[in-house]
């Protein structure tokens, strides 16, 4: 399974949801799908009185739902997920007026996702348009877009050398960003007071400039010396981040104060009402 994991929007309610390259599906954690359809307060309690209800789903459970990997508040963990087909069959057992747009809505989502692999240039474009509905400036999102695609060589690059456990990939992220800036993606999170929140939708224009000096100037290096294994790539990672760790070392002495801040995107997106273009919201 690849690190593609996004948190969706159904009627302003989150739906977290993964997408498995080896089947090329999406894959919807089951408790938020019964919770938004529910309004349950206790989709746990929900989905054992529905299992109860139907024999048959019940019996079938272990073949429609799937546990992966996914984010929560205390960080990765194991959540029973459905495909699209696996989620329309639990949707039969619940009674909501909210069943058919959500169908509509699950189908919505797995058509788009399998048209952005067609055209990975979709899958940008679906991002500009997130970043401008939330706000972000031009520049920031211009920046944003760059530092998405050269996460992806690096990851690429880790890939060819044989690093394919999801924790593996953790490690040499904690690795980087340790070196560069001082702290692990943990640490950062918290320095920001950030919790769900995505790391890098919440870093000003010169710390991605510098997370991306250092994941870039790690992926050429990879490319030159072709590193095998956990070890040799953590080193080859390392090396990129001194690079970006000395870069940011010579800006903050010329500007007396650290580069690395605790703002987030709260702090610097801009108010609806004095947006340069339009949005959906």
């Amino acid at each position: 399974m690849t690190d593609i994991e996004k948190i969706q929007l159904f009627e302003n309610q989150k739906i977290r949801t993964v997408w498995v390259e080896d089947e090329e599906k999406w894959y919807f954690a089951v408790k938020d799908v019964v919770a938004v359809l529910t309004e349950s307060s206790n989709p746990k309690d929900y989905i054992s009185k529905m299992r109860r209800r139907d024999p048959i789903l019940s019996k079938g459970w272990g073949q429609i739902v799937h546990p992966l990997s996914i984010q929560t508040e205390g960080g990765p963990q194991k959540e029973n997920c459905a495909s699209l087909e696996g989620m329309f069959r639990i949707i039969q057992s619940i009674p909501s007026k909210k069943a058919e747009p959500f169908k509509e809505w699950m189908a919505q989502v797995a058509a788009e996702r399998i048209n952005q692999i067609i055209d990975p240039e979709r899958s940008i474009d679906q991002a500009v348009a997130d970043y401008r509905r939330l706000g972000y400036s031009e520049a920031w999102i211009n920046r944003r877009i760059k530092t998405i695609e050269i996460r992806k060589g690096l990851t690429d690059e880790w890939k060819r050398g044989g690093v394919t456990k999801e924790v593996d990939f953790a490690f040499l992220t904690d690795l980087m960003s340790k070196t560069w800036s001082g702290m692990t993606t943990k640490e950062y999170k918290k320095y920001k007071g950030l919790t769900k929140e995505n790391l890098r939708d919440n870093m000003t224009n010169m710390e991605l400039l510098l997370n991306a000096l250092a994941e870039e100037t790690a992926t050429e290096i990879s490319k030159q010396r072709n590193p095998k294994g956990l070890a040799q790539n953590a080193g080859v990672a390392k090396e990129g981040a001194d690079v970006a760790k000395t870069a940011r070392k010579e800006v903050e002495s010329r500007l007396g104060h650290s580069v690395v801040s605790s703002e987030k995107a709260i702090d610097h997106i801009q108010p609806q009402d004095e947006l340069p273009f339009k949005t959906n919201s």
